[in-house]
């Protein structure tokens, strides 16, 4: 396993006036899972390729525990990688495709066929040796993809968008195998995807990327609940945003003044949020006068597992979270209290 930086990486394809990628600064540790985060077009595989060695940088530099290899070429990084498309040998049994690696390498057959027999087992392929790709399952065949790539021990495991093409049950399955697999090899992997829930779920780091550039890098809850700017807060499904002033700890908006759990963070210009899960609609004789506003429901979508209610207090809307329980309670027109707690209020510089 190794630890990989990333410094000032940028990347202008042949005949293009903008980069595709500017300046990329990351540490991704070693040992753990990195995501690399962000609608399509951001950069994310293009990262992905960087450091495997398709793609070569622009400028910066790019080190496997501190040692560049921007000049090597791919062969010669010792990296995996598993696409979106499982790219499975069609003319090879499943057990040939896995072993194809160790082949190339002239290792003896036995040794093949133990380290083979081994891995169908750690990814659940057992009895499907003989059988050929197109016998397989789509989630089948990207085990088999996974199993391939793990199977030379490479230092690195970069994942491209490789749950994208299955159902949502199999990439439940498939992300499971992912973790029960990374915390048995205990080897570094990073995987692109722009499904934050599978971010979330997979990665103890998440890089966010936003037109080639990166937005915020950190743990989940970090981007999620604390993001660094609206645009971060909008990819993370954030929809409330107040512009105001601020001063200490305390924001004056157009729908009047909030105040913050403490005074920290950025003065002046500011854009007060909060998430749709954590702001609060109460009935109107329920408000107090402490971070309070008035508004009107809009619309109200049952979901299952919650009711979705939207809210607009003349040109500024709100979007709440609230159990599916409460669906009956709110109708369209109704006019409610929504309250901001304290805690749940994060500011962010700028009005975005």
């Amino acid at each position: 396993m190794s630890h990989v930086t990333l410094d000032r990486l940028s990347l202008r394809h042949m005949g293009q006036r903008a980069l595709a990628l500017s300046e990329l600064s990351l540490d991704i540790p070693a040992g753990r899972v990195t995501a690399l985060l962000g609608p399509s077009g951001s950069g994310k595989s293009t990262t992905l390729k960087l450091i495997a060695g398709l793609l070569t940088p622009t400028a910066g530099d790019i080190r496997f525990d501190g040692q560049s290899v921007v000049t090597l070429p791919p062969e010669k990084r010792d990296v995996a990688m598993v696409f979106q498309n499982h790219l499975l040998f069609p003319f090879l049994t499943v057990a040939e495709n896995v072993g194809f690696g160790l082949k190339m390498r002239r290792t003896p057959p036995d040794q093949i066929r133990t380290r083979v027999d081994a891995l169908l087992d750690v990814v659940q392929l057992q009895g499907l040796g003989e059988r050929r790709p197109e016998a397989l399952s789509g989630g089948q065949a990207q085990r088999v993809a996974l199993a391939r790539a793990l199977i030379v021990e490479p230092r690195l495991l970069l994942l491209d968008e490789p749950l994208s093409n299955l159902d949502r049950h199999l990439r439940e399955e498939m992300r499971q195998l992912i973790l029960t697999v990374q915390q048995a090899y205990g080897i570094t992997t990073i995987i692109v995807t722009h499904d934050q829930e599978e971010a979330l779920l997979l990665a103890e780091q998440i890089a966010l990327l936003l037109d080639g550039e990166l937005a915020q890098a950190g743990d989940g809850q970090t981007l999620f609940e604390r993001p660094a700017s609206v645009a971060v807060a909008r990819f993370f499904g954030g929809r409330n945003f107040l512009p105001g002033q601020r001063r200490g700890a305390e924001v004056t908006t157009a729908l009047g003044c909030f105040r913050l759990c403490d005074g920290g963070g950025p003065q002046g210009a500011v854009t007060l949020t909060i998430r749709p899960e954590r702001l609060q609609v109460v009935a109107l004789e329920a408000a107090s006068d402490a971070n309070h506003l008035t508004a009107t429901i809009c619309d109200a979508n049952y979901r299952g597992s919650d009711t979705r209610l939207c809210l607009q207090q003349g040109a500024h809307h709100f979007e709440a979270v609230v159990p599916a329980a409460d669906f009956a309670t709110w109708r369209i027109g109704q006019a409610v209290a929504l309250h901001l707690p304290a805690e749940a209020l994060w500011v962010v510089e700028g009005e975005g």
